[in-house]
């Protein structure tokens, strides 16, 4: 399947993944090997820990989050970046009264 080169988030699919988890899906439906989404885990929610296929790279925009990615864990804020190569066990737990949106 053709898609364009610019995303436009209105368009992609928005689905509950789980309880207190809203994914917004940007990239990695047709098969890409980079998956771009944007996660909201509301306050006093977890993702559990997984992993997939897809390289994901990522920026927090809001909340803070213990984020485990590997077998590093530290608190996400805010402005922060990271990286998640394939197939690398991650998840997140929401601290805090505010959404944590990556």
């Amino acid at each position: 399947m053709k898609t364009s080169f610019f995303l436009d988030i209105k368009k992609a699919p928005k689905f509950m993944q789980m309880e207190g988890l809203e994914t917004t899906i940007l990239t990695g439906l047709y098969d890409e090997k980079m998956m771009m989404a944007l996660n909201a885990t509301l306050p006093g929610h977890s993702v559990p820990i997984h992993s997939h296929k897809h390289e994901q790279i990522g920026m927090v925009y809001a909340g803070e989050a213990k984020l485990k990615i590997g077998d590093e864990e530290r608190i996400a804020k805010k402005g922060d970046f990271y990286r998640i190569p394939a197939n690398t066990p991650h998840g997140d737990t929401c601290i805090g009264n505010e959404l944590f949106l990556c």
